[in-house]
């Protein structure tokens, strides 16, 4: 997974989680659909692992959606126009990046938004109550060099090229839309920490009307997983899907907390993922492959029934 290509940091992104995320994934896709789809993530993962034969890309971001659709179906030209704004900073970077900013802003150009992504502080997506993205520029450096995104940009490419379908569309729209075949994957915002808005997200999603659309879910059938809420150590992220949705519920630990290690705390950061009623039904007592152990002979965990949860046992 690590070898994985990714052409941009993005907080919130599962790159580092697909490893395990993935454990879950039936083990052919016709066409996996992300209605919250972010920087892809998962998707580019699932085509790595030739899990997936199509895919629908969909976020609510346009920009996003753009700059997904650009680097992957016309690589060369974003990346010269990312090489273009990368050399245009040289004089005053800081300045360069707040003039960028202003630009898009104005245009919501992806080719932009591209160099800000690489640019802005740990990859740390903000917008302010108006919609406009206001992050400040990481004075450290200077983003990726030019050489290494269009490497990373081609990597890309070349596991979803001509392979997607891109939208920004309201996830509920996205949702009605899908059809028996489909292995739909969700990251939504976490809710019950920033109620309907969070600045890290051009707009947020409201919790009950999300309960509701995973219940029509539900009563079609379809198969589904998703990433919602979490841990560290003591403190919990996000509220939990209602037990009314029948979802199992699976704790993937993802490692200390280098924010608390910092502070001299010995913290635990867990994830929550949920299957569907349908995903966990037909993964039960199937032996799944822990894509973490790629290179290596893999660990195979079979999924147990326990008390109406999911337990991982090693085979």
């Amino acid at each position: 997974m690590a070898n994985v290509p990714h052409f941009i940091q993005y907080q919130g992104s599962k790159r580092n989680l697909a490893k395990h995320i993935l454990r879950f994934f039936p083990k052919s896709i016709k066409r996996l659909i992300e209605p919250f789809a972010g920087t892809a993530a998962i998707s580019i993962a699932t085509s790595a692992n030739q899990l997936a034969h199509s895919f629908w890309l969909n976020d609510v971001n346009k920009p996003l959606i753009e700059l997904l659709e650009l680097s992957i179906e016309r690589p060369d030209e974003i990346a010269d126009s990312y090489l273009k704004l990368w050399n245009e900073q040289h004089t005053n970077s800081v300045a360069h990046y707040f003039e960028v900013r202003s630009r898009f802003n104005e245009t919501n150009d992806p080719n932009l938004f591209l160099y800000l992504l690489a640019r802005c502080v740990k990859g740390s997506v903000r917008y302010n109550s108006e919609g406009l993205f206001n992050q400040s520029p990481d004075k450290r450096r200077k983003g990726t060099r030019p050489e290494t995104m269009r490497k990373n940009i081609a990597g890309v490419s070349s596991l979803l090229k001509g392979k997607c379908k891109f939208t920004s569309l309201d996830y509920r729209e996205v949702l009605e839309q899908a059809k028996e075949g489909d292995f739909i994957y969700m990251d939504p915002p976490y809710q019950g920490v920033c109620g309907n808005r969070d600045s890290r997200y051009l707009s947020g999603i409201n919790f009950d009307d999300f309960v509701l659309a995973l219940e029509r879910l539900n009563r079609k059938g379809s198969v589904f997983a998703i990433s919602y809420d979490g841990k560290l150590g003591d403190k919990a992220f996000g509220k939990a899907l209602p037990k009314s949705l029948n979802l199992e519920r699976i704790e993937i630990e993802v490692g200390r907390s280098s924010q608390s290690t910092l502070l001299g705390k010995e913290e635990t950061t867990i994830e929550s993922l949920y299957l569907s009623p349908s995903l966990s039904r037909s993964l039960m007592n199937t032996k799944i492959c822990d894509f973490s152990y790629i290179g290596k002979k893999p660990k195979q965990l079979t999924l147990l029934e326990k008390h109406g949860e999911f337990a991982a046992a090693t085979r």
